[in-house]
């Protein structure tokens, strides 16, 4: 159950198999101890139309987490990948631009706090001066929109370099000003593009809504079991713990779709991924 009095500890949707059902999904995340579930609205046919959602279908979705005792404090927006603001072709920045209205207003009917962003000018287009121009100007129009429902949008430290690092996401804050424009950490991307996690932490710590705990080495951004990888997890917690953070954390992995699995089994995979973590909390000084 989702509670102030500690960080909150979430656990990414596609880390449960594609075919349960939102109860199913919900009942696994709650009996491997998480607190809270982020939604996922990916580039594919399927979840996008997610936002077009009628408000019964919203409502019955909104009782079973009442029921269940999950909540959606956070959106992982990543249909923009395939229609990204800074393309060259109008169409598909208008499309961007509905794809963030809506998901925007889905939100406020869900009760999601906060919206994490893809944030690539460009993914499937080379990247310029002009796409990088065009990014800024339709992040202006989205912040302005999510301020008027009182959302924050959350660009997240990303796979590619355009906005891996925190330093460079600070370019983007100075040049779109807002309380509802921040930046949500991967600290598993982060620990791609800088040497120095602890000192890019500090340097956007007042800008943190969220962090996404995800397992990486060089080169390889997704499908790794924790421990797997390179992540100093126990060196950026006590990071995080010298710096005071206090805020969600979010377990970001991906279910193996290939094979059916029950729900107690789907369960005890994130579990383990979940005990994974907070070991490594442990050892950083963060207390649970």
């Amino acid at each position: 159950m989702y509670s102030i009095r500690k960080n909150p500890i979430g656990i990414y949707e596609k880390a449960l198999p594609n075919a349960f059902a939102w109860e199913e999904k919900f009942r696994a995340a709650r009996l491997a101890g998480f607190d809270y579930m982020e939604i996922s609205v990916d580039e594919s046919d399927e979840r996008l139309k997610r936002l077009d959602w009628t408000d019964r279908e919203i409502e019955d979705l909104r009782r079973l987490m009442a029921k269940e005792g999950i909540v959606f404090p956070t959106m992982c927006l990543s249909g923009h990948r395939k229609y990204p603001f800074g393309s060259k072709n109008p169409e598909t920045r208008q499309k961007a631009m509905e794809i963030m209205e809506k998901a925007i207003l889905l939100a406020v009917k869900l009760g999601v706090r906060c919206i994490q962003l893809a944030a690539y000018d460009v993914y499937y287009e080379p990247s310029d001066e002009e796409t990088d121009a065009l990014f800024i100007a339709g992040m202006r129009k989205a912040v302005q929109m999510a301020a008027r429902a009182g959302v924050v949008l959350a660009m997240e430290i990303m796979d590619t370099p355009y906005m891996g690092t925190i330093t460079r996401a600070m370019e983007y804050l100075k040049k779109i000003p807002s309380p509802y424009f921040k930046i949500y950490p991967d600290i598993g991307n982060l620990s791609n593009f800088t040497e120095n996690v602890p000192g890019e932490l500090a340097l956007g710590l007042g800008e943190i809504v969220a962090l996404h705990v995800k397992e990486t080495k060089p080169g390889v951004f997704r499908d790794l079991e924790f421990g797997e990888g390179t992540v100093d997890f126990a060196g950026i917690f006590q990071a995080l713990h010298n710096l005071g953070y206090q805020g969600m954390f979010l377990l970001e992995m991906w279910a193996d779709n290939s094979r059916s699995q029950t729900v107690e089994e789907a369960a005890a995979h994130i579990a383990k991924a979940r005990s994974y973590v907070t070991e490594k909390m442990k050892q950083g000084g963060m207390a649970l």
